[in-house]
């Protein structure tokens, strides 16, 4: 909005001109995000604890150090959307469509992710919304977010799959391309749900990723930057930077409240909406596979779900895992919490900059 208002004067006024710096505006997003999220997170924290008596139910499975945070508020996720909200408005380009797509795909995530948290809040079981709806809601979310993308593609490269650390390899999946990028988003935002299960865990890894989208989303978005590096060059896609880093700024300071013990539980509302918008960003930006690396981390605690549920079916009974997430299968062998958190965003760390690497390693 302020972009929108000031670009007018850019010539006159120094602060004005300022604005026109995708730059100074992603900085600008960080700080308001975060600005925000310490405003307001006390006050909806508190309404939390207060609408949610027995706070989100705790697995009665799961380890026995968690029924120690019985109690605990969920949705905290309103926190999150409510200072990216803030922050994007702000300091946006509010002409830009591929803005408004991040938008819609943000609340309408962040929806069904509150109706899941209401419904475990409500009926006090940690089960929620069931699988099939989610999938439905999802679906149709994602196929609206994706034909707003198709409309909004002014590239010849499209349905085109990028491979990383290949300068010209490049697939046309063709009309595949549309499944294929629907699972993209569906999948991210279910591959972040299932790492938010410990304080700080789910954020932290997000805040990572979201840096790392910010830097790409700019580079692919300038033209000289992205013929230098031979990767796609998508006109307008440079504004996304501006979003990855309200993102981040919201990410921060949520963690504020969530790291150990935390205050507030993201929940679906958050983790759903914000692994839904990193997946529709990699998919705009053309970075759907460099995303899997980035996100390796999510990629790993999905995958270990998998495994468990197949080895559980096939071996009747047994389990792979002592738990599954695998963050809980190391709560399980005796690590504390922390450290978990800790070492499982120093591979998030790692992933980030062996996808960023994958820009030049061509």
């Amino acid at each position: 909005m302020l972009y929108n208002i000031l670009l007018p004067y850019a010539s006159h006024w120094h602060i004005a001109n300022l604005m026109t710096y995708i730059t100074f505006r992603s900085g600008m997003a960080i700080l308001s995000s975060l600005l925000i999220s310490f405003l307001i997170g006390s006050k909806i924290i508190l309404k939390l604890r207060t609408l949610q008596k027995q706070g989100q139910p705790i697995r009665e499975d799961g380890p026995d150090t968690h029924f120690a945070k019985a109690g605990t508020p969920t949705m905290g996720g309103l926190i999150i959307i409510s200072s990216m909200l803030f922050s994007i408005l702000l300091f946006s380009d509010l002409t830009n469509p591929y803005v408004w797509i991040i938008i819609f795909v943000l609340i309408m995530f962040g929806l069904l992710g509150f109706l899941d948290d209401y419904t475990k809040v409500s009926k006090f079981n940690y089960r929620g919304i069931t699988g099939k709806k989610k999938l439905f809601f999802q679906f149709a979310v994602s196929l609206i977010a994706f034909g707003g993308i198709k409309y909004c593609s002014l590239h010849s490269h499209a349905t085109d799959l990028a491979v990383p650390f290949f300068k010209t390899l490049l697939v046309d999946l063709g009309y595949f391309y549309f499944p294929f990028a629907m699972c993209v988003i569906i999948g991210s935002s279910n591959a972040v749900n299932l790492t938010d299960g410990l304080d700080g865990l789910a954020i932290g890894t997000l805040t990572i990723a979201a840096s790392a989208f910010a830097i790409i989303s700019y580079l692919v978005g300038n033209f000289t930057y992205a013929n230098y590096l031979q990767i796609i060059y998508v006109p307008h896609v440079g504004e996304l930077a501006v979003v990855c880093s309200a993102m981040v700024g919201s990410g921060l300071g949520f963690l504020w409240y969530n790291c150990k013990p935390a205050e507030v539980f993201m929940g679906d509302t958050g983790s759903l909406s914000l692994g839904a918008v990193i997946g529709t960003i990699s998919v705009i930006t053309k970075h759907e596979i460099v995303l899997a690396i980035i996100g390796g981390v999510f990629v790993i605690e999905t995958l270990s779900v998998i495994i468990q549920v197949y080895y559980f079916k096939m071996t009747k009974g047994k389990r792979f895992f002592k738990m599954a997430p695998i963050h809980h299968h190391f709560e399980k062998k005796g690590w504390p919490e922390t450290k978990v958190v800790i070492r499982f965003w120093i591979l998030a760390i790692a992933f980030a900059l062996i996808g960023l690497s994958s820009l030049k390693l061509r």
